[in-house]
């Protein structure tokens, strides 16, 4: 007897079947030009196989190349398709993991002689044989017997030892294309053919199987997957521009800063550095000020069972660096005593908040700090100030009763926008990401977190797309990631609801009832940590920041030295009015200052001869522009004075 099977596609119409059919049967039944698009299905919402058969009654969606999900599968056979390319042209290569990543995907290989660069074309041009056989990929189930004794027959001995630490009950699926396959959960494309030749090895690396030290060194080769040409070439092209935004390179170039080995992970800032660091600091101070945040400042060293108290010694000790007493009285003296150098800023704001009696006519209390803080990261990990070990944080708390989130979200999100619009990001995106496995509260508590924080963020007017399991392990968070000038999106700001924290640390209020009641705690930051962030304005606007923001707004240039007394004259005009000048008096020729300077990314040049030291005007060059203006002194200071103005 048949089973009849009706799948309910996504404009809510549906379409009925006389026995269980395959994604590829839908697709049919919807159109020729969808079968042959296909790619993959969703069954209520689950990425599956084109060639899943489908048993029961379910919403389908069907996944093509313009879908959503349709890169992370295109990148996961695109390394399926490596490795088949790999062994192929190498007989006696292992094959390891080879997932995709968030911009393409990698495969880790075990092989005596080393691979190079050098070897890419003959492989790309293996992978590209591969697309044209069009082989079809078939899943198949095995047991734990026959893929162990296949691999072991195969001379694949990290396969072999995977499988064999396999769960007993665990269902073991394996992909086959052509004469190759892997072991692997899938899902995957239904040929070959349909991954299309829109792909590029990258670079190589080494690692170690299963990421242990101790165990046998890999080699991994990274690559690049996309739907088409054009979105690849589009990708390479954003790489080649944020290689020339690295702000590394522009740092030095601008005298900004510079890192060393005797101090991992940690700035030296220079002078224009700091001033660029100041400047933000100060705008940031002052947009705090009119939203009602009181400023404080929290000690460096703080006792271990604090962080005990809090909970995050449990969960992050390991990334905390440890202060030892200097010698052995010191040592005595505090006997049995663990100092940590603080990795974040909320338990100290907490203690400060339990100071006296706190009233509900208290409340909201927004605290916040430039908090200097210390993680321990791997070396390895470390890119000069996109990820470090020392770091300033403008963190803040916000003490609130319950009936307080949604009001106090909102105002948040407001100031965040309003912020990231000044500092010249208008594209934010918003995710919602809700509680992990590992997590501090009950679910009561949770379920009470999160309809809090999705009604500030419905309040606000936020469109969220969803994180699953990805929160603090004290409280759901809003995760604002913000575009940049080429198309890169970076994680800064974050708004937390915590109800944990607060009560772990013995926080209260006496509330309208006259009883006490524990807080509720908003964790939020906008630009997340000082350095990455200006790590990020330096690669958003190549080093050519707004005026009010460049460390260095405008040099005084002299073309002979006649012109040099003048020249001071200017600029004590110009630093009067509050613009960060300075003189260039030096005997090289004006187009060498003016290349120089440009290469600072210094926004003005006043060019000063004797004929603008005769008639008191300056030739006011503008960076990037090749026409200068020459101007009264007077209105020359003028017009820079409004246009170095903070936001």
């Amino acid at each position: 007897m048949s089973q009849q099977v009706t799948v309910t596609l996504p404009d809510g119409s549906t379409k009925s079947f006389d026995a269980p059919p395959t994604g590829a049967d839908v697709a049919r039944a919807i159109g020729p030009g969808l079968a042959k698009a296909a790619l993959a299905v969703k069954l209520d919402g689950k990425l599956a196989d084109l060639k899943s058969l489908i048993g029961r009654d379910c919403k389908i969606e069907i996944v093509t190349a313009k879908s959503k999900e349709a890169l992370e599968l295109l990148r996961h056979d695109a390394a399926h398709v490596l490795a088949e390319a790999v062994q192929e042209l190498f007989p006696g290569t292992q094959i390891t993991f080879g997932p995709a990543t968030e911009d393409g995907f990698y495969y880790d290989f075990a092989r005596k002689e080393p691979f190079s660069t050098d070897d890419f074309a003959g492989i790309e041009a293996k992978m590209r044989e591969i697309v044209d056989r069009d082989e079809p990929i078939e899943r198949e189930v095995w047991d734990r017997d026959k893929i162990k004794k296949y691999f072991v027959e195969h001379g694949e001995t990290f396969k072999a030892e995977w499988a064999e630490e396999l769960p007993r009950d665990e269902i073991i699926t394996v992909y086959r294309q052509g004469k190759w396959l892997d072991m692997c959960t899938g899902p995957h494309l239904p040929s070959t053919g349909k991954l299309g030749k829109a792909f590029k090895l990258m670079k190589l690396s080494g690692t170690y199987w299963r990421g242990d030290r101790n165990k046998p060194q890999l080699q991994r080769i990274y690559g690049t997957a996309w739907a088409d040409e054009k979105q690849l070439k589009d990708y390479l092209t954003r790489l080649e521009e944020a290689e020339k935004r690295d702000h590394r390179k522009i740092g030095r170039e601008m005298g900004l800063f510079h890192q060393q080995e005797e101090a991992i992970g940690s700035v030296f800032w220079h002078d224009k550095g700091w001033t660029l660091w100041r400047t933000l600091e100060t705008y940031m101070r002052r947009r705090l000020e009119r939203a009602g945040y009181q400023e404080v400042k929290t000690p460096q060293l703080v006792d271990r069972s604090l962080w005990e108290a809090s909970g995050h010694w449990e969960k992050f000790h390991e990334g905390m660096f440890l202060a030892n007493p200097r010698s052995e009285k010191a040592a005595a003296e505090e006997s049995g005593r663990v100092i940590a150098i603080k990795p974040m800023n909320c338990p100290c704001h907490v203690q400060i908040f339990r100071q006296g009696l706190r009233s509900y006519r208290e409340l909201p209390l927004r605290m916040a700090e430039f908090g200097s803080c210390h993680r321990y990261e791997p070396s390895g990990a470390l890119h000069g100030l996109m990820r470090v070990r020392a770091f300033t944080q403008d963190d803040a708390h916000i003490f609130v009763t319950e009936d307080q989130i949604t009001s106090e979200g909102k105002a948040f999100c407001d100031l965040l926008r309003s912020v990231y619009k000044d500092l010249g990001f208008s594209d934010v995106s918003v995710k919602f990401s809700d509680r992990p496995a590992v997590r501090a509260g009950s679910d009561a508590v949770w379920d009470k977190a999160e309809a809090a924080l999705r009604d500030a963020a419905e309040a606000g007017g936020l469109a969220l797309t969803f994180n699953p399991g990805e929160g603090a392990f004290y409280g759901p968070k809003l995760e604002f990631v913000l575009r940049d000038a080429i198309g890169r999106d970076w994680q800064c700001g974050t708004l937390q609801v915590d109800f944990v924290m607060p009560e772990r640390l013995g926080a209260s209020y006496v509330g309208e009832d006259g009883q006490k009641h524990v807080p509720v705690m908003l964790h939020r930051a906008i630009l997340g940590s000082f350095e990455r962030f200006i790590g990020i304005l330096i690669e958003h606007y190549a080093g050519k920041f707004p005026l009010w923001l460049a460390p260095l707004q405008a040099v005084v240039a002299t073309i002979v030295g006649e012109a040099d007394p003048y020249a001071m004259k200017v600029l004590e005009a110009l630093s009067a009015a509050g613009i960060r000048a300075k003189a260039d008096l030096s005997n090289e020729t004006i187009n060498y200052k003016v290349r120089e300077h440009s290469l600072a990314k210094v926004p003005y040049m006043l060019v000063l001869g004797r004929k603008e030291a005769e008639a008191g005007t300056v030739a006011l060059r503008e960076l990037g522009g090749r026409a200068q203006e020459v101007l009264a002194l007077a209105e020359t200071v003028s017009k820079l004075k409004d246009a170095v103005q903070m936001p």
